[in-house]
């Protein structure tokens, strides 16, 4: 058609309203009025499709999959207010005091605590920034190495469950969170591994950069030592089998598992004496602030998607998609180099309602598992979190650090998480049995 153009340049106009630091809600919004007027005008949109509009809105509304977002929304940021993250490092810290890079190894293992238990990926960066790195600085570590362990260790929220990341993925992709989130339980902890593996290779080359902690620090009592990692370490871990295993085995909904975490966190917080009225209002503020930004969101990238149907955008991008040299491998090749590049720029619920219902019914033409394509996603958005010089965990950790701590330092550090990162992305890519195997048994596994 004649103005089969009008598509892909809706798509590059929402991308330039962006860029210039609109709200993304209205951008997307704006774009799509603005579109459809042009459609009109030239005589190829058709105005029953804005009809629709309401009807979407209420369909958003009454999506009982998006009410999962605000529950771990609100159990990440309970857990960070009431210092039991803090708790949970600082214990750490001490139990692997003795190792070279105990601490760092302590990190690793705590942002991924903190990642099975909230899958807020800014609050795990700033609670390990404020809390971490000036231990680290002040007992030797090599700045690199300690924001760089930093920065990946907080990232990883994005792709261990329960993540906020892996329900907005799994609505756009039309696939259960649950299968979502069983599938990236392997890729998830290879990730964390591997970044545990490099400390402790590091520490083990180059002594000098990950010292132990000096013995007047790391010699608490057995006694002590004993009754404070059970007071701090096992309450969050039975949070977390509470809540995963509730979904792995079928006896709640991600959503009612969210809930179950938010009751959890409270009675943590309370059986600590931190949950007051301050905190559980700072809280609810952070809750209703982050998921308000997501619904709005979701309206905005809903009349996009409405519009740039009505251009014929989607059929443009299909046919150039599913027409790329290389099949499957072109089609995974550009997707995923998309989404780094705009992981840069954009945050990932913007890429998650923007780029993923382009790639979506492109990946369904050509076969593809689309829980493996979420996980793969997913880890994506991880990497791209961390690369210089936009990775927005280098943000969230640059405006915590100590003024000791220059930016070239944490963008030195990250290199070799990110190199690992892309590791694993390209071991999930060529064996897809590390995401399909937990659901496999799964859904092998006989019901009553």
């Amino acid at each position: 058609m004649a103005y089969d153009w009008l598509g892909p340049l809706m798509f590059v106009g929402a991308l330039i309203f962006l860029a210039f630091g609109y709200p993304v809600a209205f951008a997307l919004g704006g774009v799509s009025i603005l579109f459809a007027i042009i459609g009109l005008i030239v005589g190829v949109f058709d105005i029953n499709l804005l009809m629709a509009m309401p009807a979407r809105i209420f369909g958003i509304m009454a999506n009982y999959t998006l009410l999962a977002i605000p529950y771990f929304i609100f159990l990440g940021s309970m857990l960070e207010k009431t210092g039991i993250a803090e708790r949970l490092l600082e214990t750490m810290g001490i139990l692997f005091g003795r190792l070279r890079g105990g601490l760092a190894l302590a990190v690793v293992l705590v942002g991924a605590l903190l990642a099975a238990t909230t899958g807020v990926v800014a609050a795990t960066v700033v609670a390990m920034g404020l809390i971490s790195l000036p231990i680290m600085l002040r007992y030797g570590y090599n700045k690199e190495l300690a924001t760089g362990v930093i920065a990946a260790s907080g990232t990883l929220g994005q792709i261990i469950p329960p993540s906020v990341v892996l329900v907005v993925l799994a609505d756009q992709l039309g696939v259960p969170v649950g299968d979502l989130f069983i599938g990236s339980v392997i890729p998830g902890l290879l990730i964390a591994g591997v970044f545990a593996v490099h400390v402790l290779v590091i520490a083990f080359l180059r002594p000098d950069v990950a010292p132990p902690l000096p013995a007047e620090v790391r010699n608490i009592g057995g006694k002590a030592l004993g009754l404070r990692m059970i007071q701090v370490m096992i309450p969050p871990l039975i949070l977390i089998l509470l809540v995963l295993g509730s979904i792995f085995f079928g006896i709640a909904t991600p959503t009612e598992a969210g809930a179950v975490g938010c009751v959890g966190a409270m009675i943590l917080a309370a059986f600590n004496q931190q949950l007051g009225w301050l905190e559980l209002k700072q809280v609810c503020d952070a809750t209703l602030r982050i998921t308000t930004m997501v619904i709005f969101i979701l309206f905005g990238s809903t009349a996009f998607s409405l519009v740039f149907r009505g251009l014929h955008g989607d059929s443009f991008m299909s046919e150039v998609l599913t027409n790329l040299p290389g099949g499957e491998i072109g089609f995974l090749f550009i997707s995923m180099i998309t989404i780094f590049i705009l992981g840069f720029f954009i945050d990932f619920f913007e890429i998650a309602f923007i780029v993923i219902p382009l790639f979506k019914p492109v990946a369904e033409t050509l076969g593809l598992d689309l829980v493996w394509y979420g996980v793969i996603v997913g880890t994506n958005l991880q990497t791209s979190f961390l690369t210089p010089p936009f990775g927005f965990a280098l943000f969230y950790l640059r405006g915590v650090a100590p003024p000791e701590i220059k930016t070239e330092d944490i963008y030195r550090g990250v290199i070799p998480f990110i190199l690992l990162q892309l590791l694993v992305l390209i071991l999930i890519v060529v064996f897809p049995q590390l995401v399909s195997f937990l659901p496999s048994l799964m859904s092998s596994s006989p019901t009553g």
